[in-house]
């Protein structure tokens, strides 16, 4: 592994770790609103600074962006920006539901290079590194040769936290689901990418996302032989939040059956 895989995977077994001991616990936690059905827990702000720990002991100038912390430090000329999401889906691990996921990625140069998506329930460590593909522990990752939505299974996630393209959302619902797909929604993007990226998904969508949420995972679909794009087929995913994902052809035709059913106000 390069050096800076080997940060990012000692960075997400530091914080998986440490929330799966936490969990047995989870009566004692400190929890916090952020808005709306949106949770910040000590474990996260734990977790978090944990891996900003690591980060910085190995990469002192390397610009951090956090889900808790926020922006940390200046991309100087090296160009390079560690987009961190500690615990993405605290609603799951504050109910004791195993579904939650620590995801790091690295972009240099406003390019994604490094995606590491760590399971800790399962011992699940999905790895992405740019031209050099994907792998699942020590198995080499593809996504699946599904080619149709017939058949397909497709993650999502709803709007929860903004009920501002609701209305949108719940009609490309209907219709992916009028396809005849299987859709899950687990609560956790991080992961739902990662398994499009193992086959275990066929494709996902979803609106008003984190690039914390999808930085990693996105290159973990892409290292696998999928596509990632934003909901209208363009390259503004980490502008936008908007993401949908899969196999070449469940791809595009997600593109296809969603597209009709976007509000002219909902960005890319």
């Amino acid at each position: 592994m390069s050096p800076l895989i080997t940060i990012a995977v000692r960075a997400a077994r530091a914080a998986g770790d440490f929330l799966l001991r936490t969990g047995e616990r989870l009566d004692e936690l400190r929890v916090e609103m952020k808005g709306p059905n949106d949770f910040v827990s000590e474990a996260d702000r734990e977790a978090e600074r944990r891996i900003v720990e690591i980060i910085r002991r190995a990469y002192p100038d390397h610009a951090i962006l956090g889900e808790e912390g926020g922006a940390q430090g200046d991309v100087g000329s090296h160009g390079a920006r560690w987009i961190i999401d500690p615990l993405d889906g605290t609603t799951n691990y504050l109910h004791g539901l195993p579904w939650y996921a620590v995801s790091i990625g690295l972009e240099i140069k406003g390019r994604l290079e490094i995606g590491v998506v760590y399971d800790p329930g399962r011992n699940e460590l999905f790895v992405a590194e740019r031209g050099k593909g994907a792998r699942l522990n020590d198995r080499r990752l593809r996504v699946s040769a599904q080619t149709r939505l017939p058949g397909a299974v497709v993650g999502t996630g709803f709007p929860f936290k903004s009920h501002q393209h609701l209305d949108a959302y719940t009609e490309t619902f209907k219709a992916v689901s009028r396809a005849g797909c299987a859709v899950r929604r687990a609560g956790s993007a991080a992961l739902d990418l990662a398994y499009v990226a193992a086959g275990r998904f066929d494709g996902f969508w979803e609106l008003g996302l984190q690039a914390w949420d999808i930085a990693a995972g996105v290159l973990l679909i892409r290292e696998a032989g999928g596509v990632v794009t934003d909901i209208r087929g363009g390259d503004q995913i980490m502008k936008t939040g908007n993401v949908v994902g899969g196999t070449l052809r469940v791809h595009q035709a997600l593109l296809d059956t969603i597209k009709p059913h976007l509000g002219a106000d909902l960005p890319a």
